[in-house]
């Protein structure tokens, strides 16, 4: 049996040491060790089947061994991919532990029902957060308050900047620039604004 212990953030900068040190203590008080620590710089937006969870599980991992994940928000953003990832994990015999909500996922109904919980309560929260966001903006448009930058100002560093090493290689492997805008959701005119602005081309002929 082997125990993968998997590790994501968003961006290069954030720091993995919380993530890690959670799943240390839970695996040590477990016993599931010694760990194999898997890492994937990726927005969880990206569906998991084209992330490194997506290869971990589908050809690494192999019936018997053990996946831990820091939390149930690391496995994904919303219920459905949460579910796909247990459904598939229970197809081909992998345990999912949860080390932050102390739990084994597996392919039992209390699992199913305790996954759904979970991902729902993290979509609401999500929902909480634009509702918020979107009040602020109305407020501000009614105390006549500008919204947004200032009229001719480009930011010097933007949401994309997040994603610059995975769009370059999405242009060097000849992927559309549409295809690309939705694999790193954003629309297609913000992803050719940025491409414009970092002087970026794509290296295949293939149209865009």
């Amino acid at each position: 049996m082997t125990v993968f212990a998997y590790l994501r953030v968003s961006t290069d900068q954030q720091d993995v040491t919380n993530q890690r040190h959670g799943i240390y203590e839970y695996a040590n008080a477990h016993q599931l060790v010694p760990l194999k620590f898997v890492e994937d710089t990726v927005s969880g937006q990206i569906r998991w089947r084209d992330r490194t969870l997506g290869q971990l599980l589908s050809e690494t991992a192999q019936r018997g061994d053990v996946v831990v994940f820091a939390e149930i928000s690391r496995m994904a953003r919303s219920t459905l991919q949460v579910l796909e990832i247990l459904e598939h994990c229970a197809g081909v015999g992998i345990t999912v532990h949860v080390a932050k909500q102390k739990m084994v996922l597996d392919s039992s109904m209390q699992s199913r029902i305790t996954a759904t919980v979970l991902g729902l309560a993290a979509e609401i929260e999500r929902e909480f957060i634009s509702l918020r966001t979107t009040e602020a903006l109305a407020k501000r448009k009614a105390e006549g308050k500008p919204l947004g930058r200032p009229k001719g100002h480009r930011a010097t560093r933007v949401k994309l900047d997040d994603h610059a090493d995975e769009i370059r290689r999405y242009l060097d492997k000849g992927i559309s620039k549409r295809a690309i805008a939705k694999l790193v959701d954003c629309a297609p005119s913000t992803l050719y604004d940025w491409l414009d602005r970092r002087n970026l081309r794509q290296r295949s002929a293939r149209a865009s």
